[in-house]
């Protein structure tokens, strides 16, 4: 028995990998009262029908292989916050998520409430009240 580990190949460490999100066919919307056509999302002529139609999801992509990663700084009291709802979400719902899956679900409220309301949108009003620089506009 040899006590070397056994590792993966630089092929296999490399290999290319595909978002299943993006290979399967788009599904159906639910139903709603709206026309069909106001649920579509609408091209700005630089290819962006289909990051729009992610972002415009109904749900965060929840628990799968994801080909993409950011990394985002948060203050002290905004990752507090974080947890509390988190555990809120344990005790109170039994709803067990990471971290990680609480940000993709806020995001894709955030973004389809954008492409829905654009700008009446929370985005849109949030963003006017804080600066370019992220603090507090004056006036």
């Amino acid at each position: 028995m040899s006590r070397r580990a056994s590792l993966p190949g630089a092929s296999e460490l490399f290999r290319l990998t595909s978002s299943p999100a993006l290979d399967l066919p788009p599904q159906a919307p639910p139903a709603s009262a709206e026309p069909a056509e106001d649920a579509k999302p609408k091209s700005s002529g630089n290819g962006r029908t289909e990051q729009l139609a992610r972002s415009a999801a109904p749900h965060g992509s929840g628990r799968t292989k994801h080909d993409a990663k950011i990394t985002v700084y948060v203050s002290g009291d905004e990752l507090v916050a974080m947890e509390q709802a988190r555990l809120t979400l344990r005790a109170k719902h039994e709803l067990v998520v990471d971290r990680g899956r609480l940000v993709r679900e806020a995001v894709a409220v955030l973004l389809a409430d954008f492409d829905q309301n654009g700008e009446e949108s929370v985005l849109v009003q949030r963003l006017r009240v804080v600066g370019s620089d992220g603090g507090e506009t004056e006036g």
